[in-house]
């Protein structure tokens, strides 16, 4: 997907389904995208089990939007999000939405803001199912956004302290299997020129449109290039521009 820096957002989130622990870490994620102009999230705030999101709201700036529960076992929160949702895309204030919520109701919405030219960027966890990830132009788990606590030790010379200082690796939340290696090669063919080199730039972004939840750290990886390396199935070729130096990287098949 195509950073915009000056995409115009408007953020929503659905506070039943997504946890509030990494909201900093969400919003330094959405700030790749654009600038958030909305910043609002819905629940009933009555019950105990949203009451974990007050603290987070004061220190993010984002606007509680109160939704009373009329009946037991309906989510009417989701009914004021997607209300809501359409009346902020009819000002034409914004570019794009980011839905932050693991609930496929929110589907039917995603598709007709993208039907309408919005960029729509989903935020959930892994459980989040298929139809409202493919709904959206880029989907991203909250799981690889979680940063990796470090303990901070006053004895250097003790090696089990030494040894908290290290970060931990990350845990991929998915495996390189045969079928992502598939869609790998399918996708250079598609972007090859005549000699078989794809750009990188535009591979990542085919890969995106062929896969929205796609993201190289979804693998354990910061980088789609060190992914790519780590298949050992592609060739890589980085080429110099006549201009600042700028390295520009081809991949191939082998």
């Amino acid at each position: 997907m195509e950073i915009k820096k000056d995409l115009k957002l408007a953020v929503l989130i659905d506070a039943d389904n997504v946890p509030y622990a990494n909201v900093k870490e969400m919003f330094e994620e959405i700030a790749k995208y654009g600038t958030p102009t909305f910043k609002r999230i819905y629940a009933d705030w009555t019950k105990p089990t949203v009451s974990g999101w007050k603290n987070v709201l004061l220190e993010n700036a984002i606007t509680p939007i109160q939704q009373y529960s009329y009946s037991t076992g309906k989510n009417a929160s989701d009914s004021a999000l997607i209300i809501d949702a359409m009346d902020i895309f009819y000002t034409g204030k914004v570019d794009g939405f980011c839905i932050v919520s693991s609930d496929s109701d929110f589907t039917r919405l995603a598709t007709r803001l993208r039907e309408a030219g919005m960029k729509v960027i989903g935020i959930g966890e892994k459980k989040t199912l298929t139809p409202f990830i493919t709904a959206c132009d880029k989907f991203i788990y909250i799981e690889i956004l979680k940063k990796q606590d470090t303990e901070v030790s006053l004895e250097p010379n003790n090696k089990k302290s030494s040894q908290k200082n290290k970060p931990q690796a990350n845990i991929p939340l998915s495996k390189i299997d045969p079928k992502i290696i598939k869609l790998f090669a399918d996708s250079i063919t598609d972007l090859e020129d005549e000699n078989g080199w794809a750009f990188l730039g535009d591979l990542g972004n085919l890969m995106l449109k062929k896969k929205p939840d796609f993201d190289s750290r979804n693998y354990g990886f910061p980088k789609l290039l060190s992914l790519i390396k780590s298949m050992n199935r592609f060739e890589i070729d980085e080429r110099e521009s006549g201009k600042n130096n700028i390295k520009h990287i081809y991949v191939r098949r082998k």
